[in-house]
């Protein structure tokens, strides 16, 4: 396993990241510790979840079942740099969602007993609150670090202004700060490549993109299909909007003599903002299949007829669309 920097910490990170999105909803118990347990045996570090996933509001499956996993011993905690999300809707009362002093303390407090453990490595804001100002957001991270139950803080989907105001206002409070932003990034969606990467690179932020196989269209979903294997309606929908590039995409995966999931995956991880992309399987076989996308390198040409295949948006702004 490689590992690298996270943004401008001295804290290290697996280049793959394990999503655990899938655990519970998707994924039976027994088969979620097992993922986990190759997952580290494979060296993968850095496991991804939220107190939203599970999908049953307030009772954070997904945690529970990491929790459990942890409590198994073997040093698993220790070895594990453990990121969880906070501002989902955890209840129907006013203040059980978004990002308000009281309930960063409170979900934060909540993740801290499912997941069994006495501090967060990484907590991030899954999205940004328009109505909390950040001085009050990062006074109450900053009391979440003094009490040694948060060590870093991190973002997701957010736009490339607001990480840049919410470091601005950090660096005034002598306080880290952003150190992560987890966004939707893989190569049919490339809109972060205009606002968010540079705010990344800017300002030493670890970038993890999320969903870096566009829920299955880039895992090779056409041969699939032929297979007779089914995709879900909303995938089908994306595979006659994006037929003509994803047949020439699987087609010069064929040529390159690599698996399209494999191609998509180390497409992001030759880009040099990308610190880990998070791989969520369902199963060990797609954990599997992840893992050999460590070893897949694509030369300078094939990059270039990726982005033929999948054009960004020209670069960052404002030269992609302004003089």
């Amino acid at each position: 396993m490689k590992y690298t920097h996270l943004g401008r910490t001295g804290l290290k990170v697996s280049r793959l990241c394990l999503g655990t999105m899938n655990f519970g909803p998707e994924t039976d118990e027994a088969t979620s510790f097992a993922i986990m347990d190759r997952a580290l045996d494979a060296g993968i570090n850095f496991f991804d979840t939220a107190d939203v996933y599970g999908w049953q509001r307030g009772e954070g499956i997904t945690e529970q079942i990491l929790g459990r996993w942890f409590q198994k011993g073997g040093g698993r905690r220790d070895k594990v740099v453990l990121a969880t999300k906070v501002y989902g809707d955890m209840g129907p009362w006013p203040n059980q969602s978004k990002l308000s002093a009281l309930h960063i303390r409170q979900a934060c407090d909540a993740s801290l007993r499912r997941l069994g453990v006495d501090h967060i490595d990484l907590y991030q804001m899954h999205h940004i609150d328009r109505d909390t100002p950040w001085e009050e957001v990062w006074q109450a991270m900053e009391q979440l670090v003094r009490e040694g139950k948060v060590l870093y803080v991190g973002s997701s989907n957010f736009p490339g202004y607001q990480i840049a105001k919410a470091n601005e206002r950090a660096s005034h409070r002598h306080f880290l700060g952003l150190v992560s932003e987890q966004s939707l990034y893989n190569l049919t969606e490339r809109t972060i490549e205009l606002e968010v990467i540079p705010a990344c690179e800017d300002y030493g932020l670890g970038l993890i993109p999320w969903s870096p196989l566009a829920g299955g269209l880039l895992g090779g979903v056409l041969a699939k299909a032929a297979e007779g294997r089914r995709a879900s309606e909303r995938i089908q929908k994306e595979v006659e909007r994006l037929r003509p590039q994803l047949e020439q995409y699987e087609g010069f995966c064929r040529e390159l003599g690599q698996k399209p999931g494999d191609v998509a995956l180390a497409w992001l991880l030759q880009n040099l903002a990308v610190t880990a992309p998070i791989v969520g399987p369902r199963t060990m076989d797609q954990l599997e299949g992840a893992i050999t996308a460590l070893d897949v390198t694509l030369s300078e040409e094939a990059m270039d007829r990726l982005d033929a295949i999948f054009p960004g948006p020209g670069g960052p702004a404002p030269e992609a669309y302004a003089w």
